[in-house]
């Protein structure tokens, strides 16, 4: 079925079912549309307008039930950060001050998951109620830099990347900006720390792939054999200043380049098929909407929307 803003929400067995219930039903072929091509324009969402001063950024972007969450976070002290929220009617209104977030996704139960750089942490934030609890906090015992992406398997299994970008938000972190897994047990694994600032991330369809980008100007595809990821193969060159990234219900990825002000889109063999223009400096991109065919792209204190012909990930 396809999701609508009237579609009543109930937890689903895993992510994967959520992803296929939410944007492509049993008619898969049928439902997932025409990915875009050429040269495309996305439009701002002129109720996102900034609510502080000086230089902020918008991330995380990710659809639960009838809404778009997104963080909102500035550069001073401390990187004050809240998850904001653009309600179907159009409107957008503060959900959650003082969250500490960066990048934003949703579990199998529907809660928000959240890469916290003021706990340089993972938490999850329970909907509705919003209680933050703690997914994982350190690694050899000592905390993260700065938590910024995140990907979940359809076994509950969470990758996220942790470059330095808002290390200062607290004291401690790794010797290495990395890429970590956390097993369903809790158990928290490094996936690669030989790469600077690794900051998108995202799983293919088939969760067979960890898709990640960083500051070597290269999404790498890491293989996924019985849940553990290997060494990593370089997918895409030349990407100007990638962040994060999200999948359409085709496999293609589309990934943010952020002060190239673009998405570009690629097919699962890496082709480029599409690209998308802003007016502003670029984070992430998630779908969302009533059919799930909406693109939304956050960025330097804007949010961005685009009608696709394809419905997709909703982070």
């Amino acid at each position: 079925m396809a999701f609508t803003a009237s579609t009543p929400f109930k937890p689903f067995a895993t992510l994967a079912a959520v992803l296929l219930a939410w944007h492509c039903g049993p008619a898969f072929a049928a439902a997932c549309g025409k990915a875009p091509a050429g040269e495309l324009t996305a439009q701002r969402v002129a109720a996102a307008a900034p609510t502080r001063t000086g230089p902020q950024l918008y991330e995380g972007p990710v659809w639960i039930r009838d809404a778009l969450y997104f963080s909102d976070f500035g550069h001073a002290g401390g990187f004050p950060s809240r998850i904001r929220k653009l309600a179907a009617d159009g409107t957008v209104s503060t959900f959650l001050e003082d969250s500490g977030s960066n990048g934003l996704a949703v579990d199998a139960q529907g809660n928000l998951v959240a890469a916290t750089h003021k706990y340089k942490a993972l938490s999850r934030y329970a909907m509705p109620g919003k209680a933050r609890s703690a997914i994982a906090e350190r690694y050899e015992g000592n905390v993260f830099n700065s938590p910024n992406d995140i990907a979940i398997a359809a076994d509950g299994t969470l990758y996220f990347t942790d470059p330095d970008y808002q290390k200062a938000a607290a004291p401690g972190g790794q010797g290495v900006t990395g890429i970590y897994r956390v097993g369903a047990d809790g158990k928290v694994t490094l996936v690669d720390g030989t790469r600077r600032n690794p900051n998108g991330i995202a799983l293919s369809l088939a969760g067979d792939l960890l898709y990640v980008n960083a500051g070597d100007g290269e999404v790498r595809a890491y293989p996924i054999v019985d849940g553990v990821p290997g060494a990593g193969r370089a997918f895409i060159k030349g990407i100007d200043g990638g962040d994060g990234m999200t999948l359409d219900c085709h496999g293609n990825l589309y990934v943010t380049e952020h002060g190239a002000r673009r998405v570009r889109v690629f097919s699962p063999q890496g082709k480029e098929l599409a690209t998308i223009r802003v007016d502003a400096n670029v984070t992430n991109a998630a779908f969302g909407g009533a059919d799930g065919r909406t693109l939304f792209i956050t960025g330097d204190r804007a949010l961005w929307r685009i009608a696709l012909d394809v419905t997709g990930q909703p982070y």
